[in-house]
């Protein structure tokens, strides 16, 4: 065996790897990209679930969009009161107020008031089955019930209930609004948590239609309209919406509607 060799050889090698080492140093201090101190601290103040309801691919690009001004520090859905406000001190700006929201299921259609054109049975997902003849439910604005929005909440504050019907927990909720994307029905939305009261209708067909295919649907017949003192409520389409803003929460539209399908909150 060549000893001097192998002590050359494995000389050799060691000053190659010393060389090598040099090089990828002053490359990585060279090419670093620096990362702005602000990036980590508004981090903390997001949701942390990478929910991607801002629109970014997670809270930590979020934060790199926020410290490069691209979007406003408000713009986590799930980062309320102190956090905009940490979140807008780091960036140097005035605190904007965000009217805090949560999730609500704008349909009362549940097992025993829908009615169906068929029985569904497969795969439990509501685009596939609202991909089949327009869904097993007949109206085509009802909640399917297949779970979709629960397994689309990072926050755990969906279940299903008893009705096959999506409950939500509002305490839970941080309005990320990720759960009213998923649902192909359109079937949920961001209500203030102002809000005293609620249609869980929003279907658009003809009242007789409208009350064939759900008992608790709204048939527009404007009784609600006529009696709110504030003009809160309009026609649109042919069911009722409330304008939240202008809600005094009289209540009168509760005891008015025919159907029951408007609530308290």
């Amino acid at each position: 065996m060549n000893w001097t060799a192998i002590i050359i050889a494995g000389a050799v090698m060691g000053a190659l790897a010393i060389v090598f080492a040099i090089i990828l140093g002053v490359a990585d201090k060279k090419f670093a990209v620096e990362i702005d101190a602000r990036v980590p601290q508004i981090t903390e103040c997001l949701g942390g679930a990478n929910c991607g309801a801002c629109g970014y691919a997670g809270c930590a690009a979020l934060a790199e969009a926020i410290v490069r001004g691209d979007v406003a520090p408000n713009a986590c859905p799930a980062s309320k009161g102190e956090k905009i406000k940490r979140i807008s001190e780091l960036m140097g700006v005035e605190a904007s107020a965000q009217t805090p929201a949560v999730a609500r299921l704008i349909c009362s259609g549940d097992c025993d008031t829908a009615a169906v054109r068929y029985q569904y049975d497969g795969v439990p997902n509501c685009r596939i089955a609202n991909g089949l003849a327009g869904g097993p439910k007949k109206c085509t604005w009802a909640c399917l019930g297949m779970g979709d929005c629960i397994r689309d909440c990072k926050f755990g504050a969906i279940k299903m209930g008893e009705n096959g019907l999506p409950q939500f927990n509002s305490a839970k909720c941080t309005g990320c609004g990720a759960c009213a994307k998923q649902c192909p029905r359109g079937a949920i939305a961001l209500v203030p948590t102002s809000a005293k009261v609620l249609i869980l209708c929003r279907n658009d067909d003809a009242g007789k239609e409208a009350k064939d295919n759900c008992k608790n649907a709204c048939i527009g017949c404007r009784r609600c309209e006529k009696s709110c003192p504030a003009e809160a409520i309009t026609l649109v389409g042919k069911h009722c919406v409330i304008d939240q803003d202008k809600c005094i929460g009289c209540l009168e539209c509760t005891k008015q509607c025919p159907m029951g399908c408007i609530i308290t909150l």
